[in-house]
């Protein structure tokens, strides 16, 4: 890998990581077009490190506090609005580790076409802009119940069809149920974190497994500049997603989707 390709990957999976537009439709663009080799199993795990070193950085005052009051709640203590916050991040997170272990070769080798990818673009973009404009936008994360964290717990194992966008649809889940955009978004960001570590653990013991040459200049710079581009995507996103919408966001995966079936045919 050259420095070029290992900036352009690491920067585009920390932005795709977190917006509502599929990192997986980006990431099988990018070195299409550029002509660039495959960046390898150790170069994912990297650019995974650094979009959860990001994310757990930005909430780290929330994480710390919802974690603290969940060992509380578990140890007979007050349930908290963060104990009960942290409870539905874990409940959320079970649907998709479950489906994510029973049927990962199934995804692997049957859903990662470009069609699909394109095809999921689409319709999952189509679906964001449904629920921004059914969601009633009433609700905080801190106003979910159990019942809210499953079904977003499911949307969210949409997200293992390559193209969907685990942001997107679980965003698109939370604004159904009448969370505010922010608090759809916080929620979704959260939810990210023990599946980041899922996903990269999973990876890790491939990598371990596997005889695969280690650049470790590039891994460090792939960690450095995707936690870098991730945390400053969460902020941007979370300041103006009120004001913006999800509109945007839509549009330009019309437009994604359109340019993967011209460059890969239907």
């Amino acid at each position: 890998m050259d420095w070029i390709q290992v900036v352009g990957l690491a920067v585009l999976q920390g932005l795709t990581e977190f917006l509502p537009i599929s990192s997986s439709a980006h990431l099988i663009l990018l070195p299409v077009v550029a002509g660039w080799p495959d960046q390898g199993l150790a170069f994912d795990v990297a650019v995974h490190v650094g979009t959860l070193i990001a994310v757990v950085f930005y909430f780290r005052k929330e994480l710390q506090k919802m974690l603290v009051d969940w060992f509380g709640s578990c140890a007979g203590k007050e349930m908290t609005e963060e104990a009960k916050l942290a409870w539905y991040v874990g409940i959320g997170t079970i649907p998709v580790g479950i489906v994510g272990l029973m049927l990962s070769d199934a995804v692997e080798t049957l859903l990662r076409s470009p069609t699909i990818i394109a095809a999921a673009t689409i319709f999952f973009g189509l679906f964001l802009w449904v629920a921004d404009r059914q969601g009633k936008m009433a609700r905080s994360e801190y106003q979910l119940n159990l019942k809210d964290a499953l079904i977003v717990g499911c949307f969210q194992m949409l997200a293992l069809i390559p193209g969907t966008s685990r942001s997107g649809i679980t965003i698109s889940g939370a604004l159904l149920l009448g969370l505010t955009r922010e608090a759809a978004a916080r929620f979704s960001f959260l939810l990210s974190v023990p599946v980041i570590f899922l996903a990269g653990s999973v990876k890790t013991v491939e990598l371990i497994q596997g005889e695969e040459p280690v650049l470790w200049g590039a891994l460090a710079g792939g960690i450095l500049l995707s936690a870098l581009s991730a945390y400053l995507c969460i902020d941007l996103f979370l300041r103006f997603v009120n004001k913006v919408g999800m509109l945007p966001f839509v549009i330009y995966r019309l437009i994604l989707g359109v340019g993967l079936f011209l460059v890969f045919g239907f």
